[in-house]
């Protein structure tokens, strides 16, 4: 599995998955992850440790 929001690859057996209302499944590496969308509702592009803000 790839992590939504920084694009790195989940080993198994670690991680979270978070199921949205609509069905829509959210994959998370890490706790600061997690916190970093929906705590600090930060966006992966802005951030120099995504794989997002490289493709910029």
């Amino acid at each position: 599995m790839i992590c939504t929001f920084c694009g790195s690859k989940i080993r198994e057996g670690t991680g979270k998955i978070f199921v949205l209302k609509e069905g829509k499944m959210l994959y998370f590496c890490s706790n600061k992850c997690e916190k970093n969308m929906f705590k600090l509702k930060r966006t992966a592009r802005h951030l120099k440790w995504t794989k997002a803000y490289e493709k910029n």
